[in-house]
């Protein structure tokens, strides 16, 4: 817990101050910067803005820890430490003034490669809402000094799941059949746009279980330690159909084994 806790304290401390900035410039208008992987997939001025911030309070504060960004990409360290950044995760939210994204910041040990580093520190930040999701392994998952808990079996009504559709076409009919197999065990399903918020209410305990193709390191490095910490499962399956895009899964571990059978198919 030495060396977590004081990474956890720095990651809610400049998640703070960068959602700030985010919610900043949203009220001043956004101005779409480029896209990404697709026309759908859009960066705006305030995305480099924010992740620009983040990465200079860090290294300030930590300056031999490496740096893995979404918009600036990857930078090594000298130390064990590398910082995973979404300056804004929801951004297409973020661009229609949809109150749904947040700021998503953990510290990995080890290569800056998910199958790879171990998850220390990390903290989802909501602006709209001022909830401050954070985490620490071993330390348990908290909700702005409230700690977490995964729910443990859905109510007798059926599993309220959450899911996301990735911005590549060719990806949409597997994504739409997948719902269709998960359903018969969902109550509903909820679709808010920001990974990073789907992995912090799978911890709180407002969702049961989420499951989405295609994630980037950087939008569950910190979700993901909050579902485990909260004592929830959480799971990166690769698909055969198109190489590059695994399944990802996370719930409570009473629901765990029947969601990702459903979402992984046949």
């Amino acid at each position: 817990m030495a060396t977590e806790q004081p990474l956890e304290a720095l990651a809610i401390e400049i998640a703070r101050e960068a959602g700030a900035l985010a919610q900043q410039r949203r009220t001043e208008g956004v101005a779409i910067a480029a896209t990404k992987s697709s026309i759908a997939d859009i960066v705006t001025e305030a995305d480099r803005e924010v992740e620009r911030l983040i990465r200079a309070r860090l290294a300030d504060e930590r300056p031999g820890d490496g740096f893995l960004g979404e918009e600036s990409g990857a930078e090594r360290g000298t130390t064990d430490i590398t910082w995973v950044v979404d300056p804004i995760d929801g951004t297409v939210n973020y661009a229609y003034g949809i109150p749904a994204y947040a700021v998503s910041i953990a510290a990995v040990r080890g290569e800056p490669n998910p199958d790879a580093w171990e998850a220390l520190a990390g903290a989802v930040f909501s602006p709209s809402t001022g909830e401050q999701f954070h985490a620490s392994r071993g330390g348990g998952a908290w909700l702005d000094g409230h700690r977490l808990s995964v729910n443990e079996e859905p109510s007798t009504a059926g599993a309220l799941l959450a899911t996301g559709f990735g911005y590549d076409p060719a990806t949409h009919a597997s994504d739409l059949a997948r719902v269709g197999r998960v359903m018969p065990m969902a109550r509903d399903l909820r679709r808010i746009g920001a990974a990073s918020l789907d992995l912090a209410f799978v911890a709180a305990g407002r969702f049961d279980g989420y499951f989405e193709r295609g994630l980037q390191p950087w939008d569950h490095a910190a979700g993901a330690l909050l579902v485990e910490e909260a004592g929830g499962r959480f799971a990166k399956i690769q698909l055969d159909d198109i190489p590059g895009r695994p399944l990802f899964v996370a719930s409570g571990p009473g629901v765990f084994d029947r969601l990702l059978a459903a979402a992984v198919g046949p």
